[in-house]
């Protein structure tokens, strides 16, 4: 039951909306940090890629340390309160700016628009994802072939190939299901730039609300192929199958030194000065303890 009740404290929020783990605690908080200096709320917002993952090293950190003072024996006896709300890097990105949440969830890089409203930016990247090129094990063409070329890659996305066997005519004449990310979220962008340049995905295509609506969309259908996040990848393994990109697999070794070239960092950013709580926290986030989580939860930790 304990660690129910410490886990009910971890919100994960597939939506732009924040809920408190328990109003009246929440409303308590509230009140609180308008009559002392102490931050006992933490709110995180954005990347539905990044959320599990913070959502998890806030678990471990309040199943650990409970209240703040067992954190640091010079902070007050108050239970620790850390929310994650996921809605996409760019509302993330929007909510540090906006000032509704204290840190941005981002699984890209800052854009330098963003910087620009971004006057105090404070970044903590916590590891590297990288966007696979993943079927379905049943499909095909993993029987002729285990890569595909950028104008191979464009041409199928863009729906220039509308059919499997126009990619090789040994493939069976299926419509090829072409599944991404919502246009205007992190990981399009990355794709997009990476690989698109100035082609345009389909219209037609399936937008998936999250990367794991995305991986689950590919496993479900033999002629589907989407851009899957590595970590999720890794969480699936044996249900889908990736294709190498000109050649380079989309390995942890081929990540970490470029040479595969799909790949966006993964960060936590905030637009303040961190209060001694947010601190402490981010510290833990970027220790031994947070980067175990990113790295067993299939992403490569920052190091």
């Amino acid at each position: 039951m304990k660690k129910l009740s410490l886990l009910l404290c971890i919100l994960l929020v597939i939506s732009t909306v924040l809920v408190g783990c328990n109003q009246d605690t929440a409303k308590s908080d509230s009140n609180d940090n308008q009559t002392e200096s102490f931050k006992s709320q933490i709110l995180f917002n954005g990347s539905s890629t990044l959320a599990p993952v913070i959502a998890q090293i806030s678990t471990n950190f309040i199943e650990e340390f409970v209240t703040w003072n067992k954190v640091d024996a010079s902070f007050p006896e108050k239970n620790v309160a850390i929310y994650v709300s996921a809605g996409g890097s760019g509302q993330g990105v929007k909510s540090v700016i906006d000032n509704s949440s204290d840190f941005g969830m981002v699984a890209r890089s800052v854009k330098d628009t963003e910087k620009e409203q971004l006057t105090n930016l404070q970044e903590y990247k916590v590891g590297i994802d990288a966007l696979t090129i993943a079927v379905n094990p049943n499909n095909a063409i993993l029987k002729i072939k285990d890569n595909l070329t950028t104008e191979e890659i464009v041409k199928i996305f863009s729906g220039e190939y509308k059919n499997w066997n126009d990619l090789d005519p040994s493939l069976p004449e299926k419509e090829i299901v072409v599944v991404t990310r919502d246009i205007g979220g992190g990981a399009h962008e990355v794709f997009q730039s990476k690989v698109m340049g100035d082609a345009t995905v389909k219209t037609d295509a399936i937008q998936a609300p999250s990367m794991g609506a995305l991986v689950t969309k590919v496993i479900e259908n033999e002629y589907a192929i989407g851009y899957a996040s590595f970590g999720i990848v890794n969480q699936n393994v044996g249900k889908i199958a990736t294709l190498k990109v000109d050649g380079v697999e989309a390995s942890r070794e081929n990540i970490v030194d470029g040479s595969y070239k799909i790949q966006r960092p993964l960060i936590a950013i905030a637009n303040h000065e961190l209060s001694a709580s947010e601190q402490a926290f981010i510290d833990y986030m970027m220790g031994e303890e947070g980067l175990s989580v990113v790295e067993a939860m299939g992403f490569v930790p920052a190091k």
